[in-house]
């Protein structure tokens, strides 16, 4: 790729080259490659079990890599050390892990990167509002956790990754088992920060409301990669489980397959 290229697309902002990981003594990724370019929405697809969680949990360093290399801004992710640049979304667990705390002080965790443990300023406070504002949880901000649904504690995890004002958003399943007002919360959030500038590596099991959005798909099948490319496309009215899909590079006349290449 000439450098001219390189430009237009933008700068690697995730690298990963001939990634393997295991987990237990079980091979779950497979010698995978990845790149996501600065400014790109990429969705991270497969069937449980493919590996999708397992790479992203690699590439922030969750879990080792048994071989290959993993950049973050085109640095060693072994040294890359400026994570207020990172935003993560884990799989939806309770947002305080078990610890009473309101919802403001769990989005304000996520600032501890970019304030390294200093005291909070005005600039901080404002960043925890405006993060819950975004999602839509801003009158909520006194209320203990313990007292959200499932789909306000995803709400709160992702304001919790918003509020370092990340250039990356890597999100691990945010629509699983959220009901649709939030998915749409969710969604319109997305869209900002993709307006801004953000780049998004995002987890699913299926596009949904957030097709879209996404630039390219890379789909994975037993730790490998299947297709990095344009996201597949429904047959009919909806990209849902048990829609028909057609994969994007599949010879003419060719079978569509049932949940396509998600299962």
């Amino acid at each position: 790729m000439t450098g001219t290229e390189d430009e237009i697309m933008g700068e690697p902002v995730i690298a990963m080259r001939k990634v393997t990981a295991e987990l237990g003594s079980r091979p779950v990724l497979r010698g995978i490659d990845l790149t996501v370019r600065a400014g790109e929405v990429v969705a991270l697809l497969g069937a449980n079990g493919s590996g999708k969680s397992t790479a992203v949990r690699t590439l922030i360093g969750q879990v080792p890599a048994g071989s290959g290399t993993v950049e973050l801004f085109g640095t060693p992710r072994r040294s890359f050390r400026d994570w207020a640049r990172v935003g993560y979304v884990p799989q939806r667990t309770s947002a305080a892990g078990g610890v009473p705390a309101t919802v403001a002080e769990i989005v304000a965790s996520g600032r501890l990167a970019r304030t390294r443990f200093r005291f909070f300023r005005g600039a901080d406070r404002e960043a925890v509002h405006r993060a819950l504002d975004l999602v839509g949880m801003a009158d909520r901000a006194k209320d203990p956790v313990t007292a959200l649904s499932g789909g306000q504690h995803q709400r709160v995890l992702i304001a919790r990754a918003l509020v370092s004002e990340p250039e990356l958003l890597i999100m691990d399943e945010p629509m699983a088992g959220v009901d649709l007002a939030s998915q749409e919360v969710l969604a319109a959030t997305l869209r900002e920060q993709v307006a801004q500038g953000t780049t998004v590596l995002v987890v699913l099991h299926e596009l949904g409301p957030l097709e879209p959005l996404i630039d390219r798909a890379v789909v994975l099948r037993d730790g490998c990669v299947l297709h990095d490319g344009p996201p597949p496309r429904a047959v009919g009215q909806h990209a849902l489980p048990g829609h028909d899909h057609v994969h994007p590079h599949a010879p003419a006349g060719a079978e569509p397959s049932r949940t396509g290449l998600l299962s």
